[in-house]
């Protein structure tokens, strides 16, 4: 049987040990299950469990894990299939052995917006929350970290992940299948933490944020990243049903209210480096992700509205510091 549960939670010394090896028996049946869902996923994912890349690149705008060389026509075509059965890909790009994969979000984007307000990563412990399919953690993973932590609760990112990872044969990047609202197993074990595309889906995005402090170490650095409106007022816009078609969108400030919930969260030097607006050309539609996207959240009549007439959407990025 190939392993989905990690050990690396052992060798932290704050972490709930019991609790975490419950869950991670919990996970080994789950991932194990019968259901006609979760196997056929598991089963796609672990059909080219032998290869092993020999050429890795998590420098550049796409992960690369193999070249084309590395593997036979075969095995390529193959590959090919199953990737396009894992869709939908939402964050990329990435080039397995060859295979360009134009995902939905071009997430190296926002990592270069995030690259200049970096806390030194090497050596450091990390919590990716919200993680998908590892994009992210394969970018800090040049960094050279200690050990990266995926949150991730869906199952089909938290499979393509382990395939990616088997590919890769990175020892240091883990998954787990939770979310944010557990991350106190851990216990205050974070220096890094990177909250992106998260505290809009909260019903509650402060008591979030306290519990996201309470797993970082003293000093630790968080990276907050969200959905925002315009406007320099501290207030945020609670849709009444649907906020750009998305039902389970709650609160989504502006960058000024954001600011203030982390300092109310108890974080200290709160800074916003960056907003901008978004657009189609980072968040689209491919032939790896067929579903809707941007452009169909947006007034097709006035790019400044949702569908719903709210303000269109911007991504504020903030830093603050869990005081010692």
């Amino acid at each position: 049987m190939l392993n989905y549960t990690s050990t690396s939670f052992l060798d932290l010394p704050h972490a709930n040990h019991e609790d975490l090896q419950a869950h991670h028996d919990f996970v080994e049946k789950r991932v194990l299950s019968l259901k006609k869902g979760i196997t056929a996923l598991r089963e796609k994912s672990e059909q080219f469990q032998h290869l092993k890349a020999k050429h890795l690149d998590f420098s550049q705008d796409a992960i690369t894990i193999g070249s084309r060389d590395e593997i036979s026509r075969e095995e390529y075509d193959g590959l090919y299939r199953v990737l396009k059965d894992l869709h939908p890909w939402r964050k990329g790009p990435f080039n397995l052995f060859g295979i360009d994969i134009d995902a939905e979000w071009r997430s190296n984007r926002k990592w270069d917006r995030l690259l200049p307000h970096l806390p030194d990563l090497k050596g450091k412990i990390i919590a990716d929350v919200g993680s998908n399919n590892g994009y992210y953690m394969f970018r800090m993973a040049s960094h050279e970290p200690k050990l990266v932590v995926g949150f991730e609760p869906y199952l089909n990112h938290f499979f393509v992940f382990h395939m990616l990872r088997r590919f890769s044969g990175l020892t240091n990047l883990e998954m787990e299948l939770l979310g944010v609202e557990n991350m106190g197993l851990f216990g205050p074990s974070f220096d890094v933490v990177f909250l992106m595309g998260i505290l809009y889906h909260r019903i509650s995005p402060l008591e979030c944020l306290k519990e996201v402090k309470e797993a970082m170490s003293p000093g630790g650095t968080i990276i907050v990243e969200s959905q925002a409106i315009p406007g320099d007022a501290p207030v945020a816009l609670f849709p009444e049903e649907r906020y750009a078609k998305v039902p389970g969108t709650y609160f989504v400030p502006t960058g000024r209210c954001l600011q203030n919930w982390m300092i109310r969260a108890g974080f200290s030097d709160v800074e916003i480096f960056c907003s901008h607006r978004m657009s189609s050309t980072e968040q689209r539609q491919t032939e790896w992700m067929e579903f809707e996207s941007y452009s169909d959240f947006i007034d097709p009549e006035d790019s400044s509205k949702t569908v719903e007439g709210y303000p269109a959407p911007l991504r504020v990025f903030l830093k603050g510091i869990k005081p010692t």
